[in-house]
């Protein structure tokens, strides 16, 4: 059984940066893609970035430039850093993984197994 639990949200200006983490419980972490998402309210579920087994990463574009994905496997640790950050940024956001090695690439909800609690990121 896969257990994520994120960290590191909270309040911050317009233009600073945070760090999201997500700490990954259970074997095999190494095999295991993952991603962040985020929820506004009144909007939907969306991608913010994913990784693959191999360090491969994609973003939406609103974070494009702004925003880096990566993965510690001696740590089972996915981190999310934050820069120039937005107002519209704000939102809950959510570590996810999958036992696909190349499926969080997409950023799409269905093709992802597992989802942490979320964290919120609220900038002004």
């Amino acid at each position: 059984h896969v257990q994520l639990v994120e960290s590191g949200g909270g309040s911050v200006q317009a233009g600073g940066s945070l760090r999201l983490s997500c700490t990954v419980s259970g074997n095999t972490y190494d095999y295991y893609c993952a991603g962040w998402f985020r929820q506004a309210p009144g909007k939907e579920r969306e991608g913010v970035a994913g990784i693959d087994v191999y360090g491969v990463t994609s973003y939406t574009d609103s974070v494009q430039g702004r925003f880096t994905i990566s993965k510690d496997n001696a740590k089972n640790t996915l981190y999310l850093q934050m820069n120039s950050l937005k107002p519209e940024d704000t939102a809950m956001y959510y570590c996810a993984a999958d036992p696909g090695r190349t499926r969080c690439l997409s950023r799409r909800s269905n093709d992802f197994t597992y989802w942490g609690q979320g964290t919120q990121v609220t900038v002004s």
